[in-house]
C-alpha cells in the first residue's frame, strides 16, 4: 500500500471528522509539522520541554500539555525528538507515553531512531495494548514548515490506513513499507547514509575545483543542470558553494548519531558499509574541531580546510 497524497485530507473534508493528536517534540522540524496538523483542521496537544516551544503554537489553536502523560489525551500521539535517549525518556518515564496513551491509541514514532530500538517500542506498545507505527521523514526544516516531507511508514496496514490524515497534513507523499515498524527506521538511516556520503563525496569535490580556481557556484550550476539533477545535490551543494552551514537545517552531531545507527544495523545484519565508516570518521573530526551544532553539510569545510583553503 503506498498512501495517496491527499487522499485522506479529501476524506477528512467530506466527512467532517479530523483526528485529536499529541505531539511530543517542537524542534526545527516538529514545531512545522505541528503547525500544519494545525492547519489541516485537526486538534492537537503539543508538548515539549521548553515550554516557550509550545506556547508559541496556542495563536494557530494548539492546546499547551503540561508533560508528556497530558499529550496523550488522544487518538494517536507523535514523538518527534532528536534521538533513542530522548525517546525513551518521554515512552518509558515517569508519566510518559506507555503509561498515559489509552488502549487503542496509536503512536506515531517519527524521530529517527535505531533499529533495535523501534523494535523494542513495537513490542512494548503490543504488549500494552497500543498501536505503533513508525513513520520517520525525509525533508529539512523548510519542508516541514511547507508540510512537503516524505514519510515512510510502517505498522500494521490497519493502524497506518488510520493515521493517513495525519501523514497526509505534514507531507507531500507517503511510502508504505511493509508490517515491521522498524522497516521504516531501517529504509530512513539508509538514506541518511546516503546523504552523509553525498555530502563528503560533494566536500572532497569541492575542495578540489575551489584550490584549482573554478567558481563553486559556476561548479555547482554545472553539476546539478547535467549528471547530478537531484534535489540533494541542488540544495547541498548551494549551501556548499555559499559556505552557509549557521545557523544548521540538521546538525552534524545528529548525522554523526544516523549514521552510527546505520552502521549498529548493518553491523546487525552482517552488512559491511566500509564507506559509512569513513564518513563516521569525518564526523567525529568534526566534532572534534568544535563544529558540532553546524549544519551536517559542513563536512565540505573540513575538506576544505584539510585541503589548505
Amino acid at each position: 500500500m503506498r498512501a495517496r497524497p491527499g487522499f485522506a485530507a479529501l476524506a477528512l473534508r467530506l466527512t467532517g471528522s479530523h483526528m485529536k493528536i499529541g505531539f511530543i517534540g517542537l524542534g526545527n522540524m516538529g514545531h512545522g509539522m505541528a503547525r500544519n496538523l494545525l492547519k489541516a483542521g485537526h486538534q492537537v496537544l503539543v508538548y515539549n520541554r521548553t515550554r516557550s516551544r509550545a506556547e508559541a503554537l496556542a495563536p494557530d489553536g494548539a492546546q499547551v500539555a503540561d508533560s508528556p502523560a497530558a499529550a496523550c489525551a488522544a487518538e494517536a500521539v507523535v514523538t518527534m525528538l532528536a534521538d533513542d535517549a530522548a525517546v525513551e525518556s518521554v515512552v518509558f518515564g515517569g508519566g510518559g507515553v506507555l503509561s498515559a496513551l489509552g488502549r487503542g491509541g496509536i503512536h506515531i514514532s517519527m524521530s529517527t531512531i535505531s533499529v533495535a530500538f523501534s523494535d523494542r517500542l513495537a513490542e512494548t506498545h503490543r504488549n500494552a495494548g497500543h498501536g505503533y507505527v513508525a513513520a520517520p521523514v525525509f525533508g529539512r526544516p523548510d519542508a516541514a514548515a511547507a508540510g512537503q516531507l516524505v514519510v515512510i511508514a510502517a505498522g500494521p496496514e490497519q493502524e497506518v490506513r488510520r493515521c493517513e490524515p495525519l501523514f497526509d497534513a505534514v507531507g507531500q507523499k507517503t511510502f508504505y513499507i511493509g508490517e515491521k515498524p522498524s522497516s521504516a527506521n531501517l529504509v530512513k538511516l539508509s538514506g541518511n547514509f546516503l546523504i552523509a556520503s553525498v555530502l563528503e563525496s560533494l566536500g572532497e569535490a569541492f575542495a578540489l575545483v575551489r584550490k584549482g580556481g573554478i567558481d563553486p557556484h559556476r561548479y555547482v550550476e554545472i553539476l546539478t543542470g547535467t549528471l547530478f539533477s537531484a534535489p540533494v545535490y541542488k540544495i547541498y551543494g548551494s549551501i556548499i558553494a555559499d559556505q552557509k552551514y549557521e545557523p544548521a537545517g540538521f546538525k552534524m552531531a545528529l548525522g554523526l548519531k544516523d549514521v552510527r545507527l546505520a552502521l549498529a544495523a548493518a553491523d546487525a545484519l552482517a552488512v559491511p558499509m566500509p564507506v559509512a565508516s569513513v564518513v563516521r570518521d569525518h564526523f567525529l573530526a568534526g566534532l572534534a574541531q568544535g563544529e558540532g551544532d553546524s549544519d551536517w553539510a559542513g563536512l565540505a569545510r573540513l575538506c576544505a580546510r584539510n585541503a589548505g583553503l
